[in-house]
């Protein structure tokens, strides 16, 4: 029986589904309120407890959240009975030796990129940073999101690497750009078949290959390259040249030039596996999105999209695909700062694209693995003073909100804001 410590976090709960499809017994432990995660767990009848030293018994194998502390009382329970104890990315790198695994990595898009190959490419299991996962011993590809943070995806086998982008994030333990570009540069010398990268990114053409990848974007200087680029509020349209040749036209549901470029690195995926162009547009057609990634929904005529956006190329592509397909309506940006590191770091450019927004709202910051009293000095008020017309918000001032009924409102942040945005569609 393996037992999950943090079973319902992003990458927990969608490796548990996975475990369990694959045959194992698996249950978990985390905090009592409830996270959107759980879907993919309750349809499997995964036992799900309350963090308790009782619930660890002889004979499990321990299954350790990258957020997991030595001070959790489970895991001092288990180090007590001598229990093996392993790490997600451990665990997560044991299952891509078993397939032709596709490691998608980059600071920004590997969710939404993870969520395309698993509905592209036949026969792929896959496992989403939006806590979806599902398996088949019978599958012969694995679609992983796979993180740069403290190297971890160094733990993985890749088969295919995608690289969406390279860009500073996770300062808490980064150095600089330099230190990124050198967890990526380690994870692609160990790719088995092929490296696919956003040839266009400006730090991916730093790295040191041992072979050559094959990269894609919108300049001639690409392998792979989308031309005669329509945005409008149905989509996006365009062309996709392989080695100066037409492969095929596209026309998909998804908005902003990011989307256009994660279908991208999908695209010559697929076309490294052998599909033909017709065969990815009709499967690429039926992508609905990932969870909490641009996910909408409509009340009369205001539209609420939840969205996990935290650093700031996000948050500015977030935006931009708000106004290609809603171009007349004011937006509304609520956003949580994620961690006082990268509010420190970043808050200058969040601010500069928060105000794309008509109005923003700011609540404080969500430490997550950080604690305020090392950061005395950094609250949210450090992005509120940068905005044009911005203004704090706590979770409980909806009716705040809801006086700009017929807008757009973007919320924005990894943390859950779920009890801000039901209580906002009540009033609307």
């Amino acid at each position: 029986m393996y037992h999950f410590i943090g079973i319902k976090g992003a990458g927990m709960s969608s490796l548990a589904n996975i475990m369990h499809d694959l045959g194992y017994s698996v249950q978990g432990s985390d905090v009592e309120k409830h996270f959107f995660t759980e879907i993919g767990l309750n349809e499997r009848n995964i036992k799900i407890m309350v963090y308790d030293k009782n619930n660890i018994k002889e004979g499990l194998i321990i299954i350790r959240g990258a957020s997991i502390t030595d001070d959790n009382a489970e895991i001092i329970e288990a180090k007590r009975l001598n229990l093996e104890i392993i790490t997600y990315e451990e665990m997560v790198g044991r299952l891509t030796t078993k397939f032709k695994t596709i490691c998608v990595s980059g600071c920004h898009g590997k969710t939404t990129t993870t969520a395309m190959l698993s509905i592209t490419l036949p026969n792929t299991n896959y496992l989403i940073g939006d806590g979806t996962g599902y398996a088949s011993k019978e599958n012969t590809y694995f679609a992983l999101e796979s993180c740069e943070y403290k190297r971890h995806f160094l733990n993985y086998t890749p088969y295919y690497l995608i690289i969406t982008n390279i860009d500073l994030d996770h300062v808490d333990y980064f150095k600089d750009i330099d230190d990124v570009i050198d967890a990526y540069n380690s994870l692609a010398n160990k790719t088995v078949k092929k490296v696919i990268m956003y040839g266009d990114d400006p730090y991916t053409g730093k790295m040191i290959l041992d072979k050559e990848p094959i990269t894609y974007g919108l300049s001639n200087n690409n392998d792979v390259i989308a031309k005669n680029i329509e945005y409008n509020e149905n989509g996006i349209k365009f062309e996709v040249y392989i080695n100066d040749n037409l492969f095929g036209k596209f026309t998909l549901p998804l908005y902003g030039e990011h989307q256009l470029l994660d279908s991208l690195a999908v695209i010559t995926t697929c076309y490294l596996e052998g599909l033909n162009s017709k065969e990815i547009q009709y499967n690429l057609s039926k992508f609905k999105g990932a969870k909490r990634r641009f996910s909408e929904e409509f009340i009369n005529d205001s539209i609420i999209i939840d969205d996990y956006a935290h650093h700031p190329n996000e948050i500015k592509a977030t935006m931009n695909a708000i106004k290609q397909k809603y171009p007349n309506k004011s937006i509304v940006a609520i956003f949580q700062p994620h961690t006082f590191t990268r509010t420190e770091e970043f808050a200058s450019d969040i601010a500069k694209y928060l105000n794309l927004a008509n109005y923003a709202y700011v609540l404080d910051i969500h430490p997550a693995r950080e604690k305020q009293e090392d950061y005395p000095n950094i609250t949210s008020n450090i992005i509120i003073d940068k905005l044009n017309n911005g203004y704090h918000l706590n979770m409980n001032d909806a009716k705040i909100l809801s006086k700009h009924k017929g807008s757009v409102y973007i919320f924005m942040s990894p943390n859950d804001l779920s009890v801000l945005e039901k209580e906002l569609k009540e009033l609307l």
